[in-house]
């Protein structure tokens, strides 16, 4: 550590938030978005993950990372923490389910309440942790039982800190709505109520927010078809500056998973004011569309409507209808028949005109989880598409284009779904990947859409497709909210919005409210409620980052204004006022969005690693989906689980990371692991804390660059020298309801699998006792005219 006197002046000192990590270091995110700044265990000692403070950079470390020290913590963030009550020795603790806080909780004298050993509870921290201290809590709550149904989902909720409970305001303003629509609404509304509109969504759907229609016409002398998507009008119940609307931007989007929805607004309306339900009336916001024969869009309108649905559909039955059309459900559905039939026209000249505008298609597998009544696993599975899926993608992408283009026209602010062009330095690693392959980019320093779109079809036929367009995946950015319109770079569009379910995402609730202040002639403002907190945490790097850093300052800037009774310093002229207010609501929807995404892929890792305990020690075929210089990352073929081979376990050999190949190399054998690389590994260990499973590799089958099959030599556990089941660190949680140390690989298992696997697996199985109480384990952790309104002769591609 440094001496006081080699300290920068205070004035450097940097504000920013604390990202643990498992480990033990951490970073501080820096307010004014630079370099990250590490922090060592022993900072780390005085923060808790996500904690605001103040940072003084002393130099950097072995790794030329600048790395700080914590002047002071400004704000802790974590006011309560969830986790698992262990004994540790005689004292009462509980461990964070977060392992980015690498604190436990100590309990003071009946400070536990009614919660019992190994129960996740909820700790209220009362005294916050220093280079001295333990952190101190008593639990505010008892969820229950590790492995009781649903846990995980609590868990994550708490975890990520996802709002799932609605406020009692946005409660009682939600219960006050009619059941039904009233006549009062349907004023300066255009009716559709004659118009068989339809709603196409999966089997398992609860709320259907949007519903189509088609039917050929002539646009002046030529042949067209009119499109109409109409979306639940959700802007007409949440109103600005109401409980609702601020619980709606809290949450800014709904959360999935696995048989839970934690919504973005109550149900009275995700489920009914504003679920498009056959054989009822609703409110709804149309785009009413010409397309010609070419995919181009001639002519549109956008205004509020009443409709009524004809059918709900399921994407099985439209498709059954689609390709059988003598079958039963052709018959059953005959009055719509011809409707479906016109859909599935329009969509092959959209699919076309997808295909000429150069958009990016990825090829990938999408899996569901199959679960008991009680919340767990049964089985993993593929989950299907047809073209019944493709066609309502390609009507909702139509429609969020001429919302886009429609504000963008009348200039009015709001927030664009903006995916911008790769960055230098991941064109420059998929070039070097693409060399290799004997394959190339098209576009010089700039390719285009239409390049990429070429790439993949020649990448499309080869024996390493999965692998390349893998390569290519990674190289693209993260789609994002912000004002200012930069394009859908992997969709080819000049301009994008969310349009099509204000349900469950807050930016599309924003667009139609744009949309009808501007045919009203008023322009929206939009006004942050004082108390709704915005989530404007900073990404990782690129233009996200950006957004974030300015959204902070401004956000700061208005908060010390308002404090100090002061007015924020003019925009130049013609400038508007709301772009700060505008840019802010991007970031936090942007960052809201990440949040759900992560908490997400916790519960489904969570319950993949709990389905694949049963599996210790089998067998199984997989591909490498990744690689990193500390090991590969393998999929299970059948299972669609996702495990590691440390780099340790491939053998006695010293591999080099090569990422522009993204393979690993052995020094002295040439022995390859490249990304596509087929594999058969045993399952070997299981880390419910890490969400994580270990693999140890048995043989491997792979792809040499010209598509000729080399087959490897077999490498057994024993070859590396090295146990194949891990002794587990000490700072480590078992995963099971009464935590206990585990032995490993399930020798019986292995052998059941095969010679191979029970030679793998060495050493005695050990009979687990389950202990007194819980201890800290060993694991690891009228409107049926077609629209007038021009679009100048269509959009140029």
């Amino acid at each position: 550590m440094r001496k006081a006197k080699d300290l920068v002046p205070r004035e450097a000192d940097r504000l920013g938030t604390v990202q643990g990590h498992r480990d033990g270091f951490g970073f501080v995110i820096p307010d004014d978005g630079g370099e990250d700044i590490f922090l060592s265990e022993r900072e780390m000692s005085r923060v808790m993950h996500s904690d605001r403070v103040s940072v003084r950079v002393l130099g950097t470390d072995r790794r030329g990372r600048p790395e700080g020290q914590i002047v002071e913590v400004i704000l802790h963030a974590n006011k309560v923490v969830i986790g698992r009550l262990l004994n540790e020795n005689g004292v009462l603790i509980v461990a964070p389910e977060d392992k980015r806080i690498g604190h436990d909780i100590l309990m003071p004298p009946k400070g536990q309440g009614n919660a019992k050993l190994g129960q996740v509870v909820s700790v209220e921290i009362i005294d916050y942790p220093d280079s001295y201290r333990q952190a101190v809590g008593r639990v505010v709550e008892v969820l229950g039982e590790i492995d009781d149904p649903g846990m995980e989902i609590e868990i994550a909720v708490r975890k990520y800190g996802v709002p799932h409970v609605f406020s009692v305001a946005a409660q009682k303003e939600a219960d006050a709505l009619p059941d039904t629509v009233q006549q009062s609404d349907l004023e300066g509304r255009v009716d559709l109520r004659d118009v068989p509109l339809v709603t196409i969504d999966g089997a398992d759907a609860r709320d259907f927010d949007d519903a189509v229609y088609c039917e050929p016409v002539m646009y002046g002398k030529a042949k067209a078809w009119r499109l109409i998507v109409a979306i639940a009008d959700v802007s007409h119940y949440v109103k600005p500056g109401h409980p609702l609307d601020d619980e709606g931007l809290l949450r800014a989007t709904s959360v999935y998973f696995p048989r839970r929805v934690i919504p973005m607004l109550p149900e009275k309306i995700s489920n009914g004011l504003c679920s498009l339900n056959p054989g009822v009336d609703r409110l709804c916001m149309v785009c009413d569309s010409v397309v010609d024969t070419h995919g181009e869009v001639l002519a549109y309108q956008l205004y509020p409507a009443v409709m009524h649905s004809a059918q709900r559909f399921t994407y099985d039955a439209v498709w059954e209808v689609l390709s059988n059309s003598k079958g039963p459900e052709a018959s059953r559905f005959a009055e719509l028949r011809p409707l479906l039939t016109n859909l599935y026209s329009l969509y092959k000249i959209l699919l076309d005109a997808r295909q000429k505008r150069g958009a990016i298609e990825f090829e990938t597998t999408e899996t569901q989880i199959i679960s008991n009544e009680l919340g767990k696993i049964l089985r993993i599975e593929p989950r299907l598409r047809n073209d019944a899926h493709r066609l309502i993608e390609e009507c909702m992408l139509t429609a969020n284009v001429c919302a886009a283009d429609f504000i963008d026209k009348n200039k009015h602010l709001s927030l664009y779904r903006v995916h911008g062009e790769p960055s230098e330095e991941k064109l420059a690693t998929l070039r070097q990947v693409l060399r290799t392959s004997s394959l190339s980019l098209g576009g010089g320093d700039k390719p285009k859409p239409k390049d990429y779109s070429k790439l993949m079809r020649e990448i499309k036929e080869r024996p390493d497709a999965n692998m390349l367009q893998t390569v290519v995946l990674r190289s693209m950015q993260q789609a994002m909210y912000q004002p200012d319109n930069e394009g859908h770079f992997g969709l080819a569009y000049p301009a994008y919005s969310h349009f099509t379910s204000p349900i469950r995402r807050y930016p599309d609730l924003l667009t139609h409210r744009v949309i009808k202040s501007i045919l009203a002639k008023k322009p929206y403002v939009p006004v942050l409620p004082p108390t709704v907190p915005l989530n404007l945490t900073l990404p990782r790097k690129g233009k996200g980052r950006e957004n974030a850093v300015n959204a902070k300052k401004s956000h700061h800037d208005a908060k010390e204004a308002s404090a100090k009774g002061t007015r924020l310093p003019k925009l130049p002229k013609g400038a508007n006022a709301a772009l700060p207010i505008w840019g802010q609501l991007g970031v936090h929807c942007s960052s809201n969005e990440r949040r759900a995404d992560e908490a997400s892929r916790d519960v489904e890792a969570w319950l993949k690693c709990y389905y694949m305990r049963d599996h210790l020690g089998q067998e199984y075929a997989g591909s490498v989906t990744g690689v990193a210089s500390f090991g590969l990352f393998i999929q299970l073929e059948n299972l669609f689980v996702e495990g590691m081979v440390h780099v340790t376990e491939l053998g006695g050999d010293y591999f080099q990371y090569d990422e522009a190949r993204q393979e690993l190399r052995g020094e002295r054998t040439g022995i390859r692991y490249r990304l596509g690389d087929r594999v058969h590994v045993l399952v070997s260990r299981v880390d419910l804390d890490a969400r994580k499973i270990e693999f140890s590799l048995v043989k491997s089958v792979g792809l040499e660059p010209g598509g000729t099959t080399n087959r490897r030599q077999i490498i057994l556990a024993s070859d590396t020298g090295r146990p194949n089941k891990k002794a587990a660190p000490k700072k480590g949680r078992s995963g099971s309801k009464e935590p206990q140390r585990h032995s490993g690989v399930n020798v019986n298992a292995a052998k059941s699998a095969g010679n191979l696997g029970a030679n793998q697996a060495k050493g005695k199985a050990t009979k687990s006792t389950k202990p007194s109480k819980p201890t800290r384990s060993a694991g690891k952790p009228a409107g049926t005219k077609p629209p007038v309104r021009s679009t100048n002769a269509g959009r140029k591609k």
